[in-house]
């Protein structure tokens, strides 16, 4: 099972995330309403601190073309989006789009992630998840309300490509507990 520690902030974080056998990592940016959101530097700070070894994800909020621009300058390998925004297909980057309750599936991108509450951490949907892993043509990522007491569960009955996490193994938004870190990645590989 492949994991995503998301909403980083501190370089620590994400080494600690590496460390732990996380296989990308997330930074929200160009989203001012979201507490986890970082600016240019620090994303390239938190990047740089997980290595070349992890997949480099930036989430974001806009639907503003500039800000898509400034997000792609950095060098992320993917970029994961809920607006109705279009990444130019030569800008070298993996496109994942946010779906939630009563979206329709879209094959547009390089993966989906199914997030109920659109990143505010509430539990996910079982019934939307499912339709996703069931239906959709690219790799469905699942998110919402995860920590290391449930991600186990969650796989098991969902069978998702990857599970993502930010608050779940947070001790406050943005700045991760290395312990919930460390038992959420060993829980979702659990037997691999």
């Amino acid at each position: 099972m492949k994991v995503k520690i998301c909403g980083l902030t501190r370089p620590e974080d994400a080494r600690c995330a590496a460390e732990a056998g996380a296989d990308a990592v997330g930074v929200v940016m160009c989203s001012p309403s979201s507490k986890r959101s970082i600016d240019r530097e620090q994303a390239k700070a938190v990047f740089s601190a997980a290595g070349p070894g992890v997949v480099h994800v930036v989430v974001t909020h806009t639907d503003s073309p500039e800000d898509l621009a400034a997000i792609l300058a950095i060098g992320p390998d993917a970029v994961q989006i809920s607006a109705d925004l279009t990444v130019p297909p030569n800008a070298g980057v993996k496109v994942i789009r946010v779906i939630g309750p009563g979206m329709p599936l879209q094959n547009d991108c390089d993966a989906l992630i199914v997030d109920t509450s659109m990143g505010r951490g509430m539990p996910f949907d079982p019934a939307v998840a499912a339709n996703a892993v069931a239906h959709a043509t690219v790799p469905v990522i699942l998110a919402g309300g995860l920590h290391p007491g449930n991600v186990r569960e969650a796989i098991d009955s969902i069978n998702p490509y990857m599970v993502d996490v930010a608050s779940g193994v947070e001790i406050a938004p943005g700045i991760k507990d290395p312990e919930l870190i460390r038992a959420f990645v060993r829980e979702a590989k659990k037997g691999q």
